[in-house]
């Protein structure tokens, strides 16, 4: 099976698109390895932290929308509005929700004296995004996208 027929299309635009989340967290899981010297895998599944794989995942879909059907194409204009709206809202609603976590979860905790677990546990804090956070996720899927282009093309011997 050749790469060839799957170089500019949409199979290549959906393959950036769900590998470059995955290389997001692969590098969430080792900066949290080497900072705190702890193996968390629950980084895999949860949402924030450095960099932002929501911002990787749009960014890179955009970039590849890009490539494929020219940047001055109306396919890229909706691409590049989608991933504005995503990164707003990692930066901005989502990361404000986490922080509101964070005051509901010391309200609580000093409502319950410490029994937490009687009101179904604590909220969820790390949802969001800083802005560093969202602009390294961002560069993480033009890179990629960029990369993995030229090597279908080079697999492909166009």
């Amino acid at each position: 099976m050749s790469l060839a027929q799957y170089v500019n299309t949409g199979y290549e635009a959906l393959f950036v698109a769900l590998t470059v989340p995955l290389i997001a967290q692969t590098i969430k899981f080792s900066l949290h390895l080497i900072f705190n010297k702890k193996i968390d895998f629950r980084l895999f599944t949860t949402t924030g932290g450095m960099p932002s794989a929501h911002s990787a995942f749009v960014v890179g879909l955009a970039t590849t929308v890009g490539l494929i059907c020219g940047f001055e194409s109306i396919v890229f204009a909706i691409a590049v509005v989608n991933a504005l709206v995503v990164m707003y809202d990692a930066a901005g609603v989502r990361r404000a929700a986490g922080k509101q976590a964070a005051c509901l979860n010391r309200i609580m905790d000093d409502f319950y004296k410490h029994e937490i677990q009687e009101i179904g546990g604590k909220l969820k804090e790390l949802l969001g995004h800083t802005p560093y956070q969202v602009f390294w996720g961002a560069i993480l899927g033009i890179v990629y996208a960029y990369y993995m282009h030229k090597f279908l093309l080079m697999e492909a011997g166009l």
